[in-house]
């Protein structure tokens, strides 16, 4: 049977009704919304039927912004700030699960509980920091890809900022083809990149108690361990991912039972770790090779490693790649950047959409991000060159890393209600663990803001008064940041779920006796339709 909504032709619910033919059915991809149909049924092959989303999430985990952070911090730290990529690969994990969960139980992602949980000032206000945020998380992208492009055709870094705003719309238009080859193509670039720095590893031979013991024993000597710190953490748990996750899970049709609901939770997990530990892998090979090569006896590589940016990082890879080395490494640069232009995209669509309820074309929203982020990246490429564009990676990196909490603390009260997420609620233990996680980025953050601001004020050589009104501005705005935190904190949910029916477990028996309790897909019709656009048929066209 098939319910249609009033406006669409498109199906809200499929329910099977006694014919199992469709539960027993393999993993099909809707011609209609471009949706995946999940099988209900009892199977561990039902993991590949999630796999997806989880490996689109993580391609943000090694982009060029996680590149310029993890060279820099092995040139500088070697492997000091290693610990730093375990903890954030860990909390990444939790966190990221946890928005996956959020859109699986509730048929609605982050965003969407945003505009209907907090008034329309606050709402508006949320909306503004996402939008940062991904601005910010397009400027490593826009960096990366001008990288790119100068070594591979020897293009000027500012002409390569400014021909990013085409290069992406060859990538939005593979889209047509649908996710499941979008998932793929993007799945194959990350063990790509993995493979070349793992590789790597091997020639470098960097000290493995050394590894380890950044791995496990913390460590932040000075301010600018910090930073690197504060800009690790950025670019690892980015905010814009967090309303990502929950609405690319979206993307699948599962079945709405309770059986069907808790095996979904389940295996995004297992899905998000698996694809995160490739992340977490490939980042420590980054820090591990850069840490090596930079810190070692050869005169040549530390006379490399002056100034270190993504645009001289090739000699890194040159044991395994020789000759090839500035042009493969370009290849993988220039892929990373460009797979995270599609997330960033994604991002954007449903942080527009959730907030605002205002939905835009593919290519017309990326090119409002990407033009918001070409400005600040070709005046710093202009006036800096890539030393000074390397450094602009960095701030946007921090600027991310200090916009968490207004994506992360929503997402932290939202899976640990009861009024929202029903029998699926955060446990005691997963809640105590994500607000210490969140408290240390919190602290980190606050910690690194007012002694940074301080040492700023102090070692100036402005004018007393100049110092004074500095100071006040800088301080309120501090005041603001805190107080928005602890707005968010302290508000009590109001909103319930309406969802909650399908998932409760009185339910279970009325789904049953409809015929094996396959009932699909969610009551709603916008997610649906904001699915990747599909090559026009004759169909379309009548």
């Amino acid at each position: 049977m098939t319910v249609t909504g009033s406006g669409s032709g498109q199906p809200q619910f499929i329910s099977s009704t006694g014919n199992r033919s469709l539960s027993n059915a393999p993993l099909i991809e809707n011609s209609e919304s471009n949706q995946i149909v999940v099988p209900d049924r009892r199977s561990w092959k039902n993991l590949f039927a999630y796999m997806g989303p989880g490996f689109l999430v993580s391609i943000a985990y090694i982009d060029p912004g996680n590149f310029e952070t993890d060279l820099q911090s092995g040139a500088q730290y070697k492997y000091e700030l290693l610990w730093i990529i375990l903890v954030a690969s860990c909390a990444a994990l939790v966190i990221q699960s946890m928005a996956a969960n959020l859109g699986v139980v509730t048929g609605k992602h982050l965003a969407e509980h945003c505009r209907t949980e907090y008034p329309r000032v606050s709402n508006f206000i949320l909306w503004i920091i996402a939008e940062i945020a991904i601005v910010a998380c397009d400027i490593p992208e826009v960096i990366g890809t001008a990288f790119a492009l100068n070594m591979l055709f020897n293009i000027p870094v500012w002409i390569g900022v400014l021909l990013t705003g085409l290069s992406t719309l060859i990538l939005l238009a593979l889209q047509q083809y649908g996710v499941r080859k979008l998932e793929f193509l993007i799945a194959f670039l990350v063990f790509t990149i993995a493979a070349c720095f793992m590789a790597e590893l091997g020639y470098a031979k960097p000290n493995a108690k050394e590894v380890v013991k950044g791995l496990f024993i913390p460590e932040l000597k000075g301010s600018g361990a910090t930073g690197l710190a504060i800009s690790l953490l950025g670019a690892m748990v980015m905010p814009h991912n967090l309303f990502l996750h929950s609405a690319l899970v979206l993307s699948r049709k599962i079945p709405r039972s309770v059986r069907g609901i808790k095996e979904a939770c389940n295996f995004y997990m297992i899905e998000s770790a698996f694809a995160l530990m490739v992340a977490f892998l490939i980042n420590v090979c980054v820090i591990s090779v850069s840490g090596a090569v930079c810190n070692s006896s050869n005169a040549e590589d530390q006379l490399s490693c002056q100034d270190l940016d993504l645009n001289k990082a090739a000699f890194l890879l040159r044991n395994v790649l020789g000759k090839w080395s500035s042009k493969l490494f370009g290849i993988a640069l220039l892929a990373s950047g460009q797979s995270s232009t599609i997330t960033g995209t994604y991002a954007g669509q449903y942080v527009m959409q959730g907030f605002l309820d205002l939905r835009l074309e593919p290519w017309i929203r990326n090119m409002l991000t990407r033009c918001l982020a070409i400005v600040p990246s070709l005046i710093v490429a202009i006036v800096g060159g890539s030393a000074g564009a390397g450094r602009l990676i960095i701030i946007a990196s921090m600027i991310l890393s200090f916009e968490l909490p207004f994506a992360l603390i929503p997402l932290l009260k939202f899976t640990s209600s009861k009024t929202k997420m029903g029998a699926h609620v955060n446990s005691t233990m997963i809640s105590t663990v994500t607000w210490i996680i969140g408290t240390l980025i919190m602290a980190i953050n606050i910690y690194y803001l007012i002694t940074g601001f301080i040492k700023l004020l102090i070692h100036s050589h402005l004018k007393v008064v100049v110092k004074v009104f500095l100071g006040i501005l800088g301080f309120s705005g501090m005041a603001i940041y805190l107080a928005g935190i602890t707005y968010l904190v302290l508000r009590k949910n109001t909103e319930a779920t309406h969802l909650l029916a399908l998932t409760a477990p009185e339910n279970q028996q009325m789904t049953n006796e409809q015929g094996n309790g396959s009932i699909y897909s969610l009551p709603r019709e916008d997610i649906v339709s904001m699915q990747l656009p599909q090559r026009s048929s004759p169909a379309d066209l009548d």
